[in-house]
């Protein structure tokens, strides 16, 4: 009977562990699948092609426009497309939740459909942004919800990964979470700049206090940001994971800069540039995020929890 009862625990393990690993696997893609498809939508917006499909869903009434197509064309189809994939993969993530629950933490049905309403409605403001015509408080918040989709995975998968802390991280996550939260307001003030064209009305002379904001906007994230490096590099014992995402942080936030100044002074001529600002962005704001979760995970607190569950 013993061996029975064995038998069976090794199976509910071996179970509990296939589950947990095939949802992990399915939300890192749809991570990586989410940075594109933001990636893709500051192109269609650079590009002037948010309007390129002037019908929704559909573009120019087909599920291709083969007729119709053009880079502009291409670009606001594709968007679409990878929005409309990595909602169907989040609808399988939440049904492979509810289905294995037995073999899943008692949180995870719960987020993965919080994650399923949040790209629903991001597909509402999507929609929105074609039938009001690109209007920039819609815009904006097609942006800010692509961006809270996005941390949301990360968060679910970075839980879901295997870690075992030291215990040294104590206020770190908190300040790492700071200089998320900042740098995801500085992205909505960068979204908000680019769904007025303020930089363009800007440089003919016209009113610049969004752009200012935006330039201002940048010290307090990036001073959160390299005091966190400066202080993952004073602490010691620090588990390895932490450090290479501390150093992540800094290094993505000396490029963003860099292609936030470049972007500037070139005048926003060379587009992928701008591109490239919206996607180290995003990617910044990743790395903090993670660097929350798994700094959460290694304070005393985290430990013991994970010890008891």
């Amino acid at each position: 009977m013993t061996e029975s009862v064995l038998h069976r625990q090794t199976e509910a393990d071996a179970q509990q562990s296939q589950s947990q690993e095939q949802i992990r696997r399915l939300v890192w893609k749809l991570c990586v699948a989410t940075l594109i498809l933001m990636a893709i939508g500051s192109a269609t917006r650079v590009m002037n092609a948010g309007l390129a499909c002037p019908d929704w869903p559909l573009c120019y009434g087909q599920i291709v426009p083969t007729k119709q197509m053009n880079l502009q064309v291409f670009l606001e189809w594709f968007h679409r497309l990878d929005a409309a994939l990595i909602g169907i993969g989040a609808l399988a993530l939440t049904s492979l939740s509810w289905w294995n629950r037995r073999y899943l933490p008692n949180w995870l049905p719960f987020a993965s459909t919080f994650a399923l309403c949040l790209i629903i409605f991001q597909g509402v403001l999507g929609a929105l942004t074609v039938t009001e015509l690109l209007r920039f408080d819609i815009v904006t918040a097609h942006l800010g919800m692509a961006l809270l989709f996005f941390t949301t995975l990360l968060v679910i998968g970075t839980v879901l990964t295997p870690y075992q802390g030291t215990g040294t991280a104590l206020k770190l996550p908190w300040l790492s979470l700071s200089a998320a939260v900042l740098v995801y307001l500085q992205s909505l003030l960068g979204a908000l700049v680019g769904s007025r064209w303020a930089l363009h009305h800007c440089l003919v002379g016209q009113q610049c206090g969004i752009v200012y904001s935006h330039i201002i906007g940048v010290l307090p994230p990036s001073l959160a940001t390299m005091t966190l490096v400066f202080l993952s590099w004073r602490t010691p014992a620090l588990h390895p994971a932490l450090r290479r995402l501390a150093n992540m942080a800094g290094g993505l936030l000396v490029l963003q800069v860099v292609l936030g100044v470049a972007t500037f002074r070139l005048h926003l001529q060379v587009a992928l540039l701008t591109v490239a600002h919206q996607a180290i962005g995003a990617t910044l704001l990743g790395s903090l995020v993670a660097f929350t979760v798994l700094a959460l995970r290694d304070t005393p607190r985290g430990i013991a929890y994970q010890g008891s569950s």
